[in-house]
């Protein structure tokens, strides 16, 4: 899912922005940015295409939002753990270009998130960037694949994509991802269409990649180690998602280690119920993808709660997972209990551990990544 569209804000950073350095004051609604008001001039996702690789690893302006989305869970060469999240959003602020002969005239800005969870630290690094598309501050390009922003990076060395390399650092902590090809991409949705509303164009184009091995080095609480682990990819681009009553999603992505992976996400709507339009979709040991309908193919029910010290906002924390013609019934728990960004909006993603019976009643266990949208009020950070 993890369409979080934020970008919209940026207008600040785009057109008509001066060309010194911008202090950026953001009061985000995730639902207002999503709703797909603003889609005149716009490409819109109304079928399923052709995907073509790699050029469709890499950006496509077209669209008003697109986003390169990395997660893991890391574990050092003496046992420490770690989980982290990496992503680029661009967005576009108009349908074209400007008409300006300034080279920091830009419709495209970009927004990134970095974060670290130190599970033995029992602390929760978070960072965020804003740039505009111009002057070399940001960018993302297909062949061969380079999206930055600023020194935050993902590339690879040939224009096949993989293996890539992922390097981001702020104060102290610093990640340095070398991330293999593993298991093929998979196309989320009706053939890589992927409804999120009931209005056509109200969809997103939506692959992934499932698990990629990573082995690299990171800088954190003034060590730096060497980590290995497993990352997963999730590339989005749309014009238009939430539709009216959808309020937020829970987004889960989970890697087992029997070789199986499981990406499920619950639409909420404002009642707290389910949206119809919920997905989920099993990946096998090859890579083959196993469809799910919400519901009957598969159930999600929160175990606890958190409260976030912010202002009170109450997030579902520990999950029960079901699929029940295949005999999976899974726990699911966060590593920290906080793992809250406030930044521009505020949402709740982190790493999570896995357990319980998985593909042919075998114990499982595994590692994923949570995101919980719509649950906070507005920031706290100016």
């Amino acid at each position: 899912m993890r369409a979080i569209g934020a970008l919209a804000m940026l207008a600040a950073v785009g057109c008509g922005a001066p060309e010194g350095g911008e202090t950026l004051q953001a009061r985000l609604s995730l639902v207002e940015t999503l709703a797909g008001t603003d889609t005149v001039g716009y490409a819109r996702a109304l079928e399923p295409r052709a995907f073509d690789f790699p050029v469709d690893h890499g950006p496509h302006p077209a669209f008003r939002t697109e986003w390169w989305y990395v997660t893991g869970n890391l574990t050092s060469e003496a046992g420490r753990e770690f989980g982290f999240q990496f992503t680029i959003f661009r967005n576009a602020l108009s349908p074209t270009a400007p008409e300006s002969p300034s080279a920091w005239a830009t419709n495209q800005a970009y927004m990134g998130h970095f974060t670290v969870t130190d599970v033995e630290g029992r602390r929760f690094y978070a960072y965020e960037r804003f740039a505009r598309g111009a002057v070399g501050l940001a960018g993302a390009q297909a062949e061969p694949l380079r999206v930055w922003l600023e020194d935050w990076t993902l590339e690879a060395a040939a224009p096949q994509a993989f293996p890539l390399r992922l390097e981001a650092r702020d104060d102290d902590v610093a990640l340095r991802l070398d991330l293999a090809a593993g298991k093929p991409s998979v196309l989320q949705g009706d053939r890589g269409l992927s409804q999120k509303g009931p209005e056509p164009g109200n969809a997103s184009y939506y692959y992934a990649h499932t698990r990629l091995p990573a082995s690299g080095t990171l800088a954190v609480g003034g060590d730096t180690l060497r980590v290995t682990g497993t990352a997963w990819l999730d590339r989005e681009w749309s014009t238009s998602a939430l539709s009216e009553g959808q309020v937020g999603w829970d987004w889960f992505a989970l890697q087992l280690d029997d070789g199986w992976d499981l990406m499920i996400y619950r639409l909420r709507r404002a009642d707290g119920s389910a949206d119809a339009l919920s997905d989920g979709v099993l990946v096998d040991p090859d890579g083959v993808r196993v469809p799910l309908d919400w519901g009957a193919d598969v159930t999600m029910e929160p175990t606890g709660s958190w409260t976030s010290p912010i202002d009170g906002a109450v997030y579902p924390s520990g999950w029960h997972i079901t699929v029940p013609g295949r005999g999976w019934d899974l726990t699911v728990e966060p590593r920290l209990s906080n793992q809250e960004l406030d930044v521009s909006f505020r949402y709740w993603e982190g790493a999570v551990a896995v357990g319980g019976v998985g593909e042919g009643g075998a114990v499982v266990a595994g590692s994923g990544y949570v995101e919980l949208t719509g649950y906070a009020g507005e920031p706290t950070r100016p």
